[in-house]
């Protein structure tokens, strides 16, 4: 019973250390790169590389993992959720699935519709503020018109009575001559009788 005690136990032993022996046994990656699960699969993450290590969790098509280290027939990865695990090599592309592709262009699109709704929206109201500006604009332009002639008429205006009161003076002074004229025009001659 000791024996099948023992026997267990180093077995606990050995499924634990196993995948820590195993990572450091193999050759790091140069640098951790991106990867997406190809096809349309399932696969197992496994606690070290092979089928009879524990499996953590499950990844499907599209995916998106870090490649760790690589062996002919495993490859180790790192989930987005931060778990480190172990999937058979072979089944990981490069590139993301079409899904992946799909969903970041609706992402896109929806962002772009946000922004031209946002800029029609202010274009719209840049036009009512133009069209509302350019009434101003006419309208203080005609009221500028209306006090330039109105200026004219009054500086015009001021003149009048100046022009009144020569007109009036030079009126009067041939008026004045005349009379001066006819009254001189006769000679008082001195009428003495002898």
């Amino acid at each position: 019973m000791a024996r099948a005690g023992a026997l267990w136990a180093a077995a606990v032993l050995l499924a634990v250390a196993a995948p820590m022996v195993a990572a450091a046994l193999l050759p790091p990656a140069a640098q951790a790169e991106p990867a997406w699960v190809r096809g349309d699969i399932r696969l197992n993450v496994r606690s070290g590389p092979g089928t009879k290590y524990r499996i953590l969790e499950g990844v499907a098509t599209g995916d998106g993992l870090t490649v760790l280290s690589r062996t002919e027939e495993w490859t180790q990865v790192r989930l987005e959720n931060g778990t480190q695990g172990w999937i058979p090599a072979g089944y990981l592309a490069i590139e993301p699935p079409p899904t992946f592709k799909l969903q970041r262009l609706e992402d896109e699109a929806t962002s772009l519709r946000a922004r031209l709704e946002k800029m029609t929206s202010e274009d719209a109201t840049l036009r009512e503020s133009n069209v509302s500006l350019s009434e101003s604009d006419g309208n203080q332009k005609q009221e500028i018109e209306r006090l330039t002639l109105e200026n004219i008429k009054l500086r015009a205006g001021a003149r009048y009575p100046e022009m009144i009161a020569g007109a009036s003076i030079f009126c009067a002074g041939m008026i004045l001559g005349a009379i001066l004229r006819r009254s001189s025009g006769r000679r008082h001659t001195p009428r003495i009788r002898l």
